[in-house]
Formats: C-alpha cells, sequence, structure tokens
C-alpha cells in the first residue's frame, strides 16, 4: 500500500511505502471487545457492609401468635433484618468481590488492535464517526512537525494539510453533560476530534486543541483508535512513527 509524505506546508513530499499493519482484516468484533475490556479496568468496585441491617436483636416469636413469624426486635414488635422490613437488610445489594475486569485472549487483543490501525486509512469509516478532512487518507507529516512548540504552528500544520475543520467541529460539540456526572469531575462532553501519533514524544503543542489527543506508537491503545468502540478515527501519522510500526 502505497502513501506519501506531506510537509508543514501541506505539499507533497515524498512517497513512502505503508507497513503491512495497514493491509489487516477490519474485525469490529474484536475491536469492540478490546476496548470494552481496556475500559472494564478502570471500574471502581464497590459495594455494601456484609453486616448492614443485620446488627440488631430480632428474632421471630414462632407460631402460636397469630402473627407472621418475622424477625422483631426483643423490645417491640418492630420487624427486623428482612428485606421487606424498614432498615432491613438489602435484598440483593452490589457486593465488592464482583469480578468487573473483562478478560480478553493476548492474540485477540494484539489483532484488535492491527486492525484499528488499518481502520484508520479506509474513508468510509473515517466519515462515518463524523470526522471532516480534505484529501486522502493516511495522512503522514515528516518529522518537523515532532518539533512543534507553539500551538499556533500546530494549527497551521493541521489547516495546511485540511482536517483543522474536525478540531472545531469537536470544539462546538462542548456541552453539560445530563445528570449526576456533572458533580463527578465528568461535567463536560465533547467529541474526539484528530488522533497524533508521533514516533519518540507525544506532540505537547497539541494538547490544548479541542478532541485531539496526541500519543506515541508505544501508547496506541484500540480505545484511542476507536473511541466508543467505534473504529475509523481521523488519525495524523508522522513518518518516523509509520517507521516504528514495522513491528507490528
Amino acid at each position: 500500500m502505497k502513501a506519501y509524505i506531506r510537509t508543514l506546508k501541506g505539499e507533497r513530499a515524498e512517497d513512502i511505502d505503508l507497513p503491512s499493519v495497514f493491509a489487516e482484516e477490519y474485525r469490529p468484533d474484536l475491536i469492540k471487545r478490546a476496548v470494552l475490556a481496556l475500559q472494564s479496568t478502570r471500574f471502581q468496585p464497590h459495594g455494601t457492609n456484609p453486616y448492614a441491617g443485620l446488627r440488631t436483636s430480632a428474632a421471630s416469636w414462632g407460631s402460636g401468635r397469630g402473627v407472621a413469624q418475622v424477625p422483631r426486635l426483643k423490645n417491640g414488635s418492630r420487624v427486623a433484618r428482612i428485606p421487606q422490613a424498614v432498615g432491613g437488610r438489602a435484598a440483593h445489594p452490589p457486593k465488592v468481590e464482583k469480578i468487573l475486569v473483562k478478560q480478553i485472549n493476548q492474540k485477540e487483543k494484539q489483532k484488535a488492535l492491527r486492525s484499528a490501525i488499518a481502520a484508520t486509512v479506509c474513508t468510509d469509516l473515517v466519515r462515518e464517526r463524523g470526522h471532516l478532512f480534505e484529501g486522502d487518507l493516511p495522512l503522514v507529516l515528516e518529522d518537523q512537525f515532532e518539533g512543534l512548540t507553539r500551538t499556533s504552528d500546530v494549527i497551521a500544520a493541521l489547516t495546511a494539510v485540511g482536517i483543522y475543520a474536525d478540531v472545531e467541529r469537536a470544539k462546538s460539540s462542548k456541552k453539560v453533560r445530563a445528570g449526576r456526572g456533572t458533580m463527578r469531575g465528568r461535567r463536560y462532553k465533547q467529541r474526539k476530534s484528530v488522533l497524533i501519533v508521533t514516533g519518540d514524544q507525544p506532540l505537547r503543542a497539541a494538547r490544548n486543541l479541542a478532541g485531539v489527543d496526541s500519543v506515541t506508537v508505544n501508547q496506541l491503545n484500540t480505545e484511542l483508535l476507536a473511541p466508543g468502540t467505534q473504529a475509523g478515527r481521523l488519525t495524523l501519522w508522522t513518518a518516523s512513527a509509520l517507521r516504528k510500526l514495522e513491528g507490528y
């Protein structure tokens, strides 16, 4: 598979051969499983106290009194301990020993990652996610892009290759989350835009752009390449990043 490297001004520099990982079979089923398995590692265990509602002197009166044989307090007749009683134990409470992490085979996880990488060059999949871009995929920039230290220079480069409109799309999508999540450190929701993949160091100058994630090749995972389990994220590669993909 062929591609070409672009300069920071968007001009065509040289042609290159893409790594074999970009020819991987598209497996949305494996990608979804890998993303859900990764997300499950962030779940926080929670549960009730095992003795909640059981710290009571309640005992049944037995038969022969014309009342239900339910546990009642020693110093009164109020029912306690059972689930249908006020202040009684919960019927089926959440338990901290519940297994929350979903498992996936190592080979399936690796194939899902390769499949998600290959999906970034499929124009139809990228457009289905709602990304805005001009020209052909994949987008490959010269290594000078990794040395940019100003956000304005990054914006100029993204504009030159025709993908900055996708950043503006993500910026306009920011809204307040509904529900209690507003009080739990996740007040806002925002769409994902460009994923910038570099060779050695993440591009720090792009971290303030709306919806943009900047990582190295070694930091790639299926959730970054397929947010929400949907593959085909708009991805910008550098030449050195593609060279490191040869071993995938």
